[in-house]
């Protein structure tokens, strides 16, 4: 797939946390870009700092050096215009508020934000996200993998610029993880967005990207980036081919690479 644009430029950004002589860097000196239209993953051991990364993308935290735009603008100005949909790991939905109600909430308490863009009418969301039977219940009713789609249908309201996700399936089993996953993925190849997925699946790296890119720990860099040249639109056959478990395997032995190194 060829990628527009950048939606995502991160250059040079480093980030510590502590005070004074006990400051701990968690990120040193990362830089990477995300095309429009370019599925990226991030994936690494713990502590190698793939949350905190996509905290500094999403605005969340601000960098001790280096610099994030957004389709080419500062990532406050970005926040400021919601051009980011974030999906974090809890849904986070309010429970005294319909699935519809939810969804719509963003959009009714960011007018100023709305200007002339194109938002996405939340009951079509909803139905593309297989929960049109669901828009009038409320989230204790429904699943967690369903819960979590209404999260990422929320997350597309405003048709964001880029979506960045943060291990949005790690609270489902194997079975509900692969069914959102797939129901992810049959959406965004729809409706392509810059997208930078923190995951600590290989196989949900794989299935979903354009390119994994694979984080050392302590302090976290970027150790390896490696392309998905899996052809597209892609369903869940892929995971039997031979291609996708050659690129499995190379990604299995960079992760393991940093893996090893954490504990030298």
């Amino acid at each position: 797939m060829t990628a527009g644009g950048a939606g995502v430029e991160v250059r040079g950004v480093s980030k510590s946390f502590g005070v004074d002589g006990k400051r701990v860097t968690v990120l040193d000196d990362i830089s990477l870009t995300i095309g429009m239209g370019e599925f990226v993953s991030v994936i690494g051991p713990s502590g190698s700092g793939k949350s905190t990364l996509l905290k500094v993308v999403a605005g969340l935290l601000d960098a001790d050096s280096g610099s994030v735009t957004i389709d080419g603008e500062p990532v406050r100005e970005a926040s400021r215009k919601k051009n980011i949909g974030l999906v974090p790991q809890s849904p986070a939905l309010l429970p005294w508020k319909t699935v519809l109600e939810n969804v719509r909430l963003p959009v009714q308490i960011n007018r100023a934000a709305n200007g002339k863009r194109q938002l996405r009418d939340p009951e079509e969301l909803l139905r593309t996200f297989g929960l049109g039977h669901a828009i009038h219940k409320h989230p204790g009713q429904l699943s967690g993998g369903m819960q979590q789609r209404a999260a990422i249908a929320r997350a597309f309201a405003f048709d964001p610029a880029i979506m960045l996700m943060d291990e949005p399936f790690s609270a489902l089993d194997e079975m509900n993880r692969d069914l959102q996953r797939i129901a992810l993925l049959e959406f965004w190849q729809s409706n392509r967005k810059a997208v930078m997925f923190v995951t600590h699946s290989v196989p949900e790296a794989i299935m979903l990207s354009d390119r994994v890119v694979v984080m050392s720990a302590h302090p976290g860099r970027i150790a390896d980036v490696i392309d998905i040249d899996l052809p597209r639109p892609r369903d869940e056959d892929a995971y039997a081919t031979d291609a996708f478990r050659d690129i499995e395997a190379v990604v299995r032995r960079s992760l393991r690479a940093q893996m090893e190194q954490v504990h030298v």
